[in-house]
């Protein structure tokens, strides 16, 4: 069972100098750092209870609240580099003109999904390797969706996937592109993986409505 942000502070922060609390919150990063990586690794199903995704969603909380507990006992939080990258992303989400997603392998070709945000609601266009692309209906106005990214944490990925950090190789299998272009001149941002996928993967495929096109198997061809 997690305890809230405040139960957390009154267990583990409360009382503790500057030097304690920066103790803590490198031990919390730390955790979320651990977390991820299990939850990217190919053999990864959840046994536990709390689940990581749950783990994960609390000691994000966590670390919040140890970072405003260090600024109230006077102490400065510096983000690090990837703190930095992920905040700007954070800040250019609602600047998102459009997102181009492909997904598929050299057997069963490749499917493309555009997603355009220039109006107040977002279209999607759909085609395959063959085919015109094809208007495809969206459940979820343009607010929702950009709503949906910012809790993806998609500044946090990596920018590319690969099997080999697990010691894994496979051949062929499912290559995936997620690009995001943007109205305000940001740079473009893109991801890309082979036969692999960050840890909220699934959670990024039904935020638009793709849960049910694509079967992804990590395992596929190994």
């Amino acid at each position: 069972m997690m305890i809230s942000p405040e139960g957390y502070y009154e267990f583990e922060l409360k009382g503790k100098s500057e030097a304690e609390i920066m103790k803590e919150i490198r031990s919390l990063k730390r955790t979320i750092g651990k977390l991820k990586t299990t939850m990217e690794h190919p053999d990864y199903v959840s046994i536990i209870d709390p689940s990581e995704d749950v783990q994960l969603w609390c000691t994000r909380m966590y670390l919040e609240r140890a970072i405003q507990a260090l600024e109230e006992v006077g102490g400065t939080y510096t983000p690090t580099k990837a703190e930095l990258k992920s905040t700007a992303f954070d800040n250019n989400i609602d600047f998102i003109h459009k997102i181009t997603f492909e997904i598929g392998g050299f057997c069963q070709g490749m499917n493309r999904y555009v997603f355009d945000f220039a109006e107040d609601k977002a279209k999607c266009f759909v085609s395959d390797w063959l085919a015109e692309p094809e208007e495809k209906p969206m459940d979820m106005d343009k607010e929702e969706l950009l709503s949906g990214i910012r809790e993806l944490h998609i500044g946090e990925w990596r920018r590319h996937y690969t099997l080999k950090r697990f010691g894994y190789m496979v051949i062929d299998g499912t290559q995936w592109e997620f690009k995001i272009e943007y109205s305000n001149g940001a740079k473009p941002e893109c991801y890309d993986g082979d036969n692999a996928y960050p840890y909220n993967f699934s959670k990024f495929l039904e935020l638009f409505g793709l849960e049910n096109e694509i079967d992804y198997d990590e395992d596929e061809d190994e």
